[in-house]
């Protein structure tokens, strides 16, 4: 029989943040609960194998609490361990990918090094996105209350770019001077639904509409260009989206100013990156996991290596320093694209960039005699298809370096390539590329076993 309230430790926390207490083995979620706090707990739903509960009361407050330094902590659930102290949020991270890796990779023999911090800690976000609600009389800025399209204002961020509140004050002052409508989800109707702004060697801003059209942007680029930003717009960009969809941005755009990309330096790597392009957001430690990730390749100028996912080429280009030649397949063109354009912007020639899908792409190339001595993939959350980690194993490479967001789809594809083609797995460095939340990058390395010819 469940007792309804209950007192228990959290001893660890959840994807989502969440504390973990337990109550006679059942595992109970908890909001706002710290590792180490002990808890008195409400059980607010409950299903067979684990509940949700209310945290009532914090009887003692774990060693690792501490006040969140934004105001709008509660509200916003983007920085779900702000409430825990920087080392302790290492420490959850480091166990969070030995875990997955013993657990659903198998991986008996692993060793987890310590997590590499993000330094600076805060302000490191180099994208701010924001989506836009309320009314012309009651604009609205800043972020989805959880679990709704509710739009709470954002008067504070302790992760993004200081320019960021600068920018989106400017939206907002605009908006309600000009009476800019913004956009109403359920009935489809006014301007403006998304802004988001991206720094690097320049700041780029984005306005989705959902018009063509739109009122006194030539005020709105003025109050951009004179807002004071740490570093020069480099492109004012209008993205049109008049779809009813949750989709951020729409087919079709036009520049207000500048143009459609920015420049970004990581290392001595210098990328062109257009608006639409994925690329990562926390610079400081971008740097240190592609220094990890060449490391491990333990290139010495001889070897080819396929950069799979390689997206704009941002570790292909790292890779080709140490490397005779580097291929890079990626299955979106425009990434294509760009990723040809970086190679030519800093003067690197001994890579190649092949546009599809890799298990499509990397066949032909290996019958043509092009031979894999390391493969790299960076695959996004849900990891790799399984049609490419058998096209991996044909391959046969010496070396498998994993760049991952998601250790949960890291660990089942290490344990795929382990199972059917041998591959081991001794250590993995996790990164901090995104303090203050549960999210975690990893770098793992998988080798072939070396097989000893007894005579």
């Amino acid at each position: 029989m469940f007792k309804t309230i209950f007192t228990s430790p959290i001893y660890s926390v959840s994807e989502d943040g969440s504390g973990v207490a337990r109550l006679d083995g059942y595992t109970v979620f908890v909001k706002g609960a710290v590792i180490g706090d002990e808890c008195k707990i409400e059980i607010t739903k409950r299903n067979k194998t684990y509940g949700f509960g209310k945290l009532l009361e914090i009887v003692t407050p774990s060693s690792s609490r501490i006040e969140p330094v934004c105001p709008q902590f509660k509200d916003c659930g983007g920085c779900t361990l702000l409430h825990t102290d920087y080392d302790t949020q290492l420490k959850i991270k480091r166990e969070t990918v030995y875990n997955a890796l013993t657990r659903i990779g198998g991986f008996e023999n692993i060793f987890v090094h310590e997590t590499t911090p993000s330094v600076p800690n805060f302000n490191y976000r180099n994208k701010s996105q924001y989506p836009v609600g309320g009314s012309s009389d009651n604009v609205k800025i800043g972020f989805y209350a959880p679990r709704s399209h509710n739009v709470i204002n954002s008067n504070s961020c302790a992760i993004e770019n200081p320019d960021a509140r600068l920018i989106l004050n400017a939206f907002r002052l605009w908006m309600k001077k000009y009476h800019i409508a913004p956009y109403n989800e359920e009935k489809h109707t006014g301007t403006i639904r998304h802004i988001y702004s991206r720094a690097g060697e320049s700041i780029m801003v984005v306005i989705v509409s959902r018009t063509r059209e739109i009122d006194q942007l030539d005020k709105l680029k003025d109050m951009l260009l004179n807002l004071g930003l740490s570093k020069p717009i480099g492109g004012i960009v209008v993205n049109i989206n008049s779809q009813k969809t949750n989709t951020i941005l729409g087919k079709y755009d036009y520049t207000l100013y500048g143009e459609k990309f920015i420049y970004a330096q990581i290392d001595n790597i210098t990328y062109k990156v257009n608006y639409k392009s994925f690329f990562q957001v926390n610079p400081y430690t971008t740097n240190l996991l592609y220094k990890k990730a060449l490391e491990l390749c333990s290139l010495t100028g001889k070897e080819t290596v396929f950069d799979l996912y390689c997206g704009i080429g941002t570790i292909s280009l790292f890779l080709a320093q140490n490397a005779k030649k580097v291929i890079g397949v990626e299955i979106v063109p425009e990434a294509i694209e760009d990723a040809r354009e970086n190679a030519r912007l800093n003067n690197i020639e001994n890579v190649e960039f092949y546009c599809g899908a890799a298990e499509t792409v990397c066949p032909p190339l290996i019958k043509a005699g092009e031979k894999a001595d390391v493969v790299v993939v960076d695959p996004p959350r849900k990891g790799c298809d399984e049609a490419l980690l058998n096209a991996i194993g044909k391959m046969k490479p010496d070396k498998i370096v994993y760049v991952s967001c998601n250790v949960a789809t890291l660990a089942r594809d290490a344990k795929i390539l382990h199972e059917k083609y041998g591959y081991e797995m001794k250590e993995a460095f996790p990164f901090d590329q995104f303090p203050h939340s549960t999210h975690i990058e990893c770098v793992a390395l998988l080798t072939q076993p070396i097989c000893v010819e007894v005579i």
